[in-house]
């Protein structure tokens, strides 16, 4: 009774004050022999605590679990953004949340980005990203940070920690919100090439300012979600909440053709809803399929005056947008497909905007409350029904998964499942690796660390090169 007490108190979210190397860890199980490259993880670490900073701003921290040939080493590395150099300099936090210095800091300092949210590799490049600042360039086997990376200065601004990349030609896909400056209603959209060239880049005014974290692409167009997180300087500058949930400015989901321009936007508006994270999009003749993580309300943001969100609707489930671009109507439809708590989606990546069969996230136990802690993997095919579900042991915790194929010719779903498991009893983590079609007979390796990985958001898989 006690350990579960225990389990029950703790959490997963303090910073660890260290970075470490492992160079040989312990495996439960056995690790597939073809599963060699590096997991990269990103995530929120501040270096020293700020009053009243939000989660979502801690300095980034990267975390690299590196497979090869059935052994496990692992590394990690505070990003050293300039916001993260100055801190460490002065010994103190300077900056508060969202960017806002504190009173103290000196008058020179002007960048508080953290790079904390996500960690893509694109045309031999790893990147660190958040969502109001530029990549932060990453040495792949050091963690070494190389600084910002602005696409031979054809790229300025905010740049998504969501970029998506075309399977076919290689492309990334980008936005950017807040593209006028802090809480504007103004968006930026690029392209790189599969070389890295910036090939696209222009900006766009949405109905309002909102904290826009995903997007969406499919083969021949790109959505972009504008939900009522609203961002108001207004706010931020009277000392209200920066952030907040106004759900009576709606939804909108602006529709533009991938050849086209944002003079060809097309806004399509529903109830008010808000998504983080999208699993996939595709095309199916003239209608547009998205599944996303959907919240009736926004969680971890307040009503403009400070009130929080109802609890009971703040949790996502897997949900179905349709947008019929042949019809004669602005409305998109929303339809939930599951009613178990989720987020973190992700699919086998070779699927990306076109048609997929397999998608999995990260689950709350639909036996305990509502908003207790993702918990669990949901295994689901492409119409959203599940084919299988993993429960952790009572008080753990997990992050997003990660597909990685057995093959670049594999069929699809054919591979692992990689996650970062928080075992709450021992406050350490271990990465576990799923035969990703089969979840439900649990991990085939548990590779043991002998410290925990604080809950972060985002990672990748980079195989050996």
């Amino acid at each position: 009774m006690q350990h579960d007490a225990i389990a029950e108190r703790r959490n997963n979210i303090a910073p660890i004050p260290f970075e470490a190397d492992a160079p040989f860890l312990k495996i439960i199980g056995e690790l597939p022999r073809d599963l060699n490259g590096t997991l990269y993880r990103n995530g929120p670490n501040p270096q020293f605590s700020s009053p009243g900073a939000h989660w979502f701003v801690g300095d980034g921290m990267l975390h690299a679990f590196h497979l090869e040939n059935g052994r496990a080493s692992y590394r990690n590395r505070w990003v050293r953004t300039p916001k993260w150099l100055a801190e460490h300099d002065a010994g103190r936090a300077l900056f508060g949340g969202f960017g806002r210095k504190l009173p103290d800091a000196p008058a020179d300092l002007a960048d508080g980005g953290v790079a904390n949210t996500n960690v893509i590799f694109h045309a031999g490049k790893l990147l660190a990203l958040e969502e109001a600042h530029l990549p932060t360039e990453i040495e792949p086997g050091t963690l070494a940070t190389r600084g910002y990376h602005n696409f031979q200065g054809r790229v300025a601004g905010s740049f998504t920690a969501h970029p998506k990349i075309d399977p076919i030609t290689g492309e990334l896909v980008f936005f950017g919100y807040n593209a006028a400056g802090p809480l504007t209603p103004a968006l930026s959209y690029g392209s790189i090439d599969a070389s890295g060239k910036a090939t696209r880049f222009e900006r766009f005014e949405a109905p309002y300012a909102s904290m826009v974290h995903d997007f969406i692409v499919t083969a021949n167009h790109v959505l972009f979600p504008i939900l009522p997180i609203t961002g108001s300087m207004e706010r931020a500058m009277s000392g209200r909440p920066p952030y907040a949930w106004e759900p009576d400015k709606g939804a909108y989901v602006g529709v533009m053709k991938r050849s086209g321009t944002a003079k060809d936007i097309a806004w399509f508006r529903a109830e008010a809803c808000y998504v983080f994270h999208v699993m996939n999009a595709w095309e199916d003749e003239n209608r547009i399929i998205a599944d996303v993580m959907q919240f009736e309300e926004a969680p971890l943001f307040p009503h403009p005056d400070g009130r929080p969100t109802d609890p009971e609707k703040s949790r996502a489930r897997h949900c179905r947008w349709t947008f019929d671009l042949a019809g004669n109507t602005d409305r998109f439809q929303q339809t939930y497909l599951d009613d178990l708590t989720g987020e973190f989606p992700r699919i086998d990546d070779r699927r990306a905007g076109l048609k997929n069969c397999h998608g999995w996230y990260a689950c709350a136990n639909p036996k305990l409350p509502v908003f207790g802690a993702l918990s669990g993997l949901a295994h689901v095919d492409g119409d959203g029904r599940r084919l299988g579900h993993y429960l952790l042991p009572a008080g753990d915790t997990i992050s997003e998964p990660v597909f990685v194929e057995r093959s670049q010719d594999a069929v699809e779903g054919d591979g692992c499942l990689l996650a970062v498991i928080w075992r709450a009893r021992e406050n350490r983590s271990d990465l576990a690796v799923f035969n990703a079609t089969d979840i439900e007979a649990g991990p085939v390796a548990l590779v043991q660390l002998g410290h925990r990985v604080p809950d972060g958001f985002h990672g990748n898989w980079v195989g050996a090169q």
